[in-house]
């Protein structure tokens, strides 16, 4: 059973998206920021809503992927006993063009470690979310909701050529080892599907902290095994671009990372 704590997010999550976000669906403009990614007025809102509401929950301060880089990093560094990191919006892309695929991505990390995360489509009314050691669940059913995919050669991947080394994308594309590929443009989604098992493996090339850290979390607690592209551990800070590898098991991340490494990965 999930905590009220858990639960309160959740339904947060579901508040913020039914009040400021879907309300635009369809009217939204797209608007650039100075580092070339979209952004929405619709986006700005919805940060700030989270910004107003999950204090109440945990009162602590809240780090947004619309605020400027330097006042993330202040609010990351001032904030290693507890901060909410959030994704108002993640996939504006699909949003703005309405592909129904985009969610909103929101993490508690505490002391470099996430405790809580939740991921919410409200498309498809779908919540992914976690607590550190209590399981992962998608509207009360625990994942993953099937058995992964046993060898690599059967899996669907999940793969975002997006910064990816070239050698490494062009044998990808010219000897894929797996069943078949996707890309739906949501990280925060695309971590919660590898949590479901709708994909087994998954692969990107550079994440901001907002886009894997309540999908790390998910994910983990669904099973799944994760690493940057080089084995380390995921780079949990902001203003860095973090390479992502993930195998819905333990197994399966073992196969994907030996096929990398030896296609250019390092």
């Amino acid at each position: 059973m999930s905590s009220p704590t858990l639960i309160q997010i959740v339904d947060t999550a579901r508040d913020v998206a039914r009040e400021v976000i879907m309300p635009h669906f369809l009217t939204a403009q797209r608007n650039t920021k100075d580092d070339g990614s979209l952004f929405t007025v619709v986006d700005l809102a919805a940060q700030e809503a989270l910004i107003e509401r999950l204090p109440r929950i945990i009162d602590r301060p809240v780090l947004g992927e619309e605020m400027p880089e330097s006042l993330q990093l202040r609010l990351w560094h001032e904030g290693q006993d507890g901060i909410w990191c959030i994704d108002p919006i993640d996939g504006t892309t699909n949003f703005i063009n309405g592909i129904p695929f985009f969610g909103v991505a929101i993490a508690y990390i505490a002391e470099g470690r996430t405790r809580y995360g939740v991921v919410y489509n409200p498309m498809t009314d779908e919540a992914f979310y976690a607590e550190e050691g209590g399981g992962a669940f998608l509207n009360g059913t625990a994942l993953p909701l099937r058995t992964p995919a046993r060898h690599l050669l059967d899996a669907v991947a999940g793969v975002d050529f997006k910064r990816i080394p070239k050698p490494l994308a062009d044998a990808l594309a010219t000897q894929s080892p797996f069943y078949s590929q996707r890309n739906f443009g949501s990280s925060a989604l695309e971590w919660c599907f590898v949590a479901a098992a709708r994909l087994d493996v998954y692969l990107h090339g550079g994440q901001m902290m907002w886009d894997f850290a309540a999908g790390t979390l998910i994910a983990a607690e669904a099973g799944a095994q994760c690493s940057m592209l080089d084995g380390e551990p995921l780079n949990m800070s902001p203003g860095q671009k973090t390479p992502v590898v993930v195998g819905a098991n333990a197994a399966l991340y073992r196969e994907w990372m030996d096929w990398l490494n030896a296609h250019g990965a390092r």
